[in-house]
C-alpha cells in the first residue's frame, strides 16, 4: 500500500512525546502528529489525551524526501461550529469604498505639549534628559574629529 498525501488512515499509537505523538500506520510506516494536530482546543499535555496502543484516524499532511510522514488527528474530525473558523462563517458583506482624502475635520495637528515638572523628575525623563545631552557631546566630539582630519591645527610637527 502506498501512502498518498491527504489520504486517511487508521493507525496505531506507538510512542507518546511532550511535541507530538508516533503512529504506526497500516503498511507498517511511522509517521508523527505534532501537538499542534492533534485537537482544535488547546492541549497542555498529550499524555492526558492520548495512550500507547491507543487507535486513531489519522491525515496524511505530507512525505518529506527522507521519508519523514507528517500526521494529523484534528483533520480527520469535523470543525466544531462557531469556533470563529473560515470555512463555518457566513460570507461577508463587501466592505465601503474608502475615499483617497480623508475627510477635512477642520483639526490642525498639534505637538503634545510636555507636562510641567513637578518635583522630582521621573526615571523616564531622566533617561530623556540623559540621551539628549549624549547625543549632543557625541555630535560636538565627531564634528572636532572631522575637522581635526580635514587639514586643520594638529600637535604632531
Amino acid at each position: 500500500m502506498q501512502l498518498e498525501v491527504g489520504s486517511i488512515l487508521e493507525g496505531k499509537i506507538t510512542g507518546v512525546k511532550n511535541f507530538g505523538a508516533f503512529v504506526r500506520l497500516p503498511d507498517g510506516t511511522t509517521g508523527m502528529v505534532h501537538i499542534s494536530e492533534v485537537s482544535n482546543e488547546y492541549i497542555q499535555e498529550l499524555s492526558d489525551v492520548l495512550n500507547e496502543g491507543q487507535m486513531v484516524n489519522v491525515k496524511v499532511m505530507s512525505i518529506s524526501p527522507e521519508g519523514k510522514v507528517a500526521l494529523s488527528i484534528k483533520r480527520t474530525q469535523e470543525r466544531p461550529a462557531g469556533n470563529g473558523g473560515a470555512a463555518n462563517s457566513a460570507p461577508r458583506a463587501p466592505r465601503p469604498q474608502r475615499s483617497s482624502r480623508p475627510a477635512d475635520t477642520g483639526r490642525v495637528w498639534q505637538p503634545r505639549q510636555a507636562p510641567a515638572p513637578s518635583g522630582e523628575p521621573t526615571f523616564e525623563d531622566m533617561m530623556s534628559k540623559f540621551k539628549t545631552q549624549s547625543e549632543e557631546k557625541i555630535s560636538d566630539l565627531k564634528r572636532v574629529t572631522e575637522a581635526r582630519r580635514g587639514g586643520g591645527y594638529s600637535r604632531r610637527r
